[in-house]
């Protein structure tokens, strides 16, 4: 192996920023830092949390070496600038320095890991002005560990700064959150990466194309660690320059002017074109799972052109203008429900394919789902077209919903069967009072109205009523009636009303129950319906069309 090979630094390391100008993303913290630094007012104890790659352990060793530098000549304070002529800040950051040490909880996480660092607390720092401690992935230290290290860190020596680094802030302990100075670090914007990329590839002396650059950005996720690695990547594969097409191969990303097509073919139907354009991303390399990200990315950019005022290029001022274009064509074309109804197919399907054994069999069918779906008739333009006595010609796999304006409504399943129903107005109940009680559904009422729903819904199921006087009933039970409610109805009967009641069990004539009642009543209804001619349209137009509903009543 080669001099050369052997010093080798992969990009994430080489251009790791050593001061806060180099820190990139993160302007709100670097400002807060810098005004503590320059006004003395450095807390004892911090704690930086965020995704990946944004920055924490970088600015944990940023801030012990501004905290610690003394220049050249080894008398200058804190400072917020470059810090390269400090032989002390030389050796932090090639992590050689005893009094700043390093710790990584998600290796060492218990309490005896802890009792060395507060052992070393008491002590002054051998050459620094400060004592730093950074503890890495701090939410991985155990409880124990945490109460271990509450009272140092909350009543440090004045020679001692902790720093601790997490992805998982909600797992550390709110008594740990309290005595630190809490720091979020942000995603790093894609136009903040794409600078900072080009900006690396000219150090390196490798040119990029602006596509490709934009696609690394994208993939990187806000996370610079990630940015730079991939960049790393793309400088290995290529031969002086990093194009467009060999970031798509190394990604496994689908060509976007395939998905707009794809995206296109879909929302007009057509199966044939569409799956052949699956079939070719595929055969190209593209990841199943990636194509239906992709298109959910691609329904919810076009939904934002669809919902906002502003033009696109400011809606999304990163993507390729030629692409930008076509997708607000596509947008202006489309509507709200259509987008809504893509992005469910496309989320439900996002979850198929990634716990499927065949990948791009199930992004094929989720792709045939779409396609189905393209052939849905707007609902409302259905429900007025019957209404006003026009029959729209609709596949059998129809979905028309509910217009509160409407009195008949048609629904088709996906099995083909269609379903009506008839609304008729609701009823709200009204109080009935004590003395008031002409009918078995007054009684039903009042015992609601009090609270007691078990004891109505018996009343309604098994009384079948013989007399009802003032504070008398007679009924006879139903089958399956229970043997105590007789004696429960009138205690209780008596308790809402003040008065006694006498409530018995009779043989002889007496009125069907309640519930039998209203089957009867739902029954006569449903024979009006199947007669209304709209109805009988709607039952000729949908094969095996059935009425399943009447009102808020299943029948």
């Amino acid at each position: 192996m080669s001099q050369k090979e052997t010093a080798y630094r992969v990009l994430a390391r080489k251009y790791r920023p050593q001061n806060f100008d180099q820190l990139i993303g993160q302007d709100a913290l670097v400002r807060t830092l810098k005004n503590a630094i320059d006004s003395g007012r450095v807390a004892h104890a911090f704690m930086l949390t965020g995704v990946r790659g944004v920055g924490k352990t970088t600015t944990a060793r940023i801030i012990a070496r501004a905290i610690n530098y003394t220049g050249a000549d080894g008398k200058a304070g804190p400072t917020t600038g470059p810090t390269d002529d400090c032989e002390i800040c030389t050796a932090i950051a090639e992590d050689r320095h005893p009094d700043v040490m390093e710790m990584d909880a998600a290796s060492r996480t218990g309490v005896d890991d802890i009792r060395e660092i507060l052992d070393g607390v008491r002590y002054a720092p051998a050459q620094a002005r400060y004592k730093v401690y950074i503890i890495d992935e701090v939410h991985m230290l155990s409880k124990n560990a945490f109460n271990a290290l509450l009272k140092t860190l909350e009543e440090p020596p004045p020679h001692v700064k902790f720093i601790f680094a997490t992805t998982e802030i909600r797992k550390v302990p709110v008594t740990i959150l309290s005595r630190c100075q809490r720091f979020d670090l942000r995603r790093v914007e894609v136009d903040v990466l794409q600078a900072h990329f080009k900006s690396v590839c000219e150090k390196e002396n490798m040119k990029i194309e602006d596509e490709a650059v934009a696609m690394i950005a994208r993939a990187a996720d806000g996370s610079v660690r990630d940015g730079l690695s991939l960049l790393d990547q793309a400088m290995a594969l290529s031969q002086g320059l990093i194009t467009a097409d060999l970031v798509k191969s190394m990604l496994g990303l689908s060509d976007r002017t395939a998905l707009l097509d794809l995206f296109e073919q879909m929302c007009a139907g057509d199966a044939d074109a569409a799956l052949t354009i699956v079939a070719n991303l595929y055969r190209a390399g593209a990841d199943p799972t990636q194509v239906i990200q992709d298109l959910l990315d691609i329904t919810h950019l076009l939904s934002k052109f669809q919902a906002a005022k502003s033009a696109p290029a400011t809606v999304e001022p990163n993507m390729a203008s030629s692409e930008r274009a076509r997708a607000a064509d596509m947008a202006a074309r489309l509507t709200m429900p259509v987008l809504g109804r893509l992005w469910q197919i496309m989320l439900k399907g996002l979850h198929d394919v990634q716990v499927s054994n065949n990948a791009q069999s199930a992004a094929e069918i989720v792709i045939l789902r779409a396609c189905y779906a393209a052939h849905l008739p707007d609902p409302e333009k259905l429900l007025r077209d019957l209404q006003g006595g026009v029959v729209t010609s609709a596949p059998s796999r129809a979905i028309v919903s509910s217009a509160p304006a409407s009195h008949v409504t048609a629904r088709v399943g996906n099995n083909g069967a269609a379903t009506v129903a008839a609304l008729s107005p609701r009823v709200e109940p009204v109080a009935i009072a004590n003395n008031n009680l002409e009918s078995l559904r007054d009684v039903v009422a009042l015992l609601e109205q009090d609270g007691a729903l078990i004891l109505a819904n018996q009343v309604y199921q098994f009384v079948e009523l013989a007399r009802l006087e003032q504070h008398r009933l007679d009924f006879r039970t139903s089958k399956n009636a229970p043997p105590k409610l007789a004696s429960e109805l009138g205690a209780r009967l008596s308790k809402i009303t003040g008065q006694r009641w006498m409530v018995t069990v009779v043989n002889g004539d007496a009125q069907p129950s309640l519930q039998d009642q209203d089957k009867a009543f739902k029954n006569l209804r449903l024979e009006d319906v199947k007669k209304d001619p709209l109805v009988q349209k709607i039952l000729n137009e949908f094969s095996n069309a059935e009425i399943v509903m009447i009102g808020d009543d299943n029948v």
